[in-house]
């Protein structure tokens, strides 16, 4: 898990830098109505109680986590599948009831509960991330003000996905990294990895719902060699999936 948190901190700075640069080539910034509609979007910036109402309209199988973990403003976790797909960490089962590291914000459990739905279709049955909810690296100004990416519990860095025939599709040895190189759309690159070519699949088809801000993938940097990061983000409305 610590290679993972020094991951992490990579991962932040790199987003740092392409939030204030605004230089990313894939930075997509449509028209504010399309934005507006966005499932990434609303879910993002639904109130504690909307998000509530949602979790349970929606039959999502959760707990409140306590005590609540700082910088978190709904902070949950999953005691179930969402649409038949477990999600979970990649500690042993016995461990994970307790781990912060199984901590999400309610927003982000609709996001994939959304994104489970497109994993159901490619017959996904679990999720293995390394991490959703994880302490800032560095201590913010008031460590009880919400946060954003992972100290908000708004972000999740996928791993692996298993299969219900029992295949797995794991980021790193399935998706080459390639770093700058486009994901989706007209000139993608394209994985010659039938089990990365699936993983690439899976991912544009969640971009092409925009159920997330920030679709990071082993095309961004070298931090994201082993994962797929996905996240959202209050008030933005543009996405990145690069």
């Amino acid at each position: 898990m610590r290679r993972f948190l020094a991951t992490g901190a990579l991962s932040t700075a790199a987003l740092a830098a392409v939030s204030a640069s605004g230089s990313n080539k894939y930075l997509e910034i449509p028209p504010v109505p399309i934005a507006l509609a966005s499932p990434a979007y609303r879910y993002a910036n639904l109130s504690d109680e909307e998000a509530i109402i949602e979790l349970e309209l929606r039959g999502v199988p959760y707990t409140h986590a306590e005590p609540p973990p700082p910088g978190v403003r709904l902070p949950i976790r999953l005691t179930g599948p969402l649409r038949g797909v477990t999600v979970h960490s990649t500690l042993p089962e016995e461990r994970r009831s307790e781990s912060i590291f199984e901590i999400l914000d309610a927003r982000l459990a609709l996001a994939l509960d959304d994104f489970c739905g497109v994993l159901a279709a490619h017959e996904v049955v679990e999720v293995i991330h390394f991490t959703m909810y994880r302490p800032a690296g560095t201590q913010p100004p008031d460590p009880n003000a919400p946060q954003t990416r992972h100290p908000g519990g708004m972000a999740i860095d996928i791993g692996a996905l298993k299969k219900k025939n029992g295949d797995w599709l794991r980021v790193r040895p399935h998706w080459s990294s390639a770093i700058g190189a486009k994901t989706c759309g007209e000139g993608a690159r394209k994985l010659e990895h039938p089990q990365g070519h699936e993983l690439q699949s899976i991912a544009c088809e969640a971009a092409q719902q925009r159920l997330f801000h920030y679709m990071l993938t082993p095309h961004f940097n070298e931090a994201h060699a082993d994962h797929l990061h996905l996240e959202i983000k209050p008030e933005k409305k543009w996405f990145l999936v690069n």
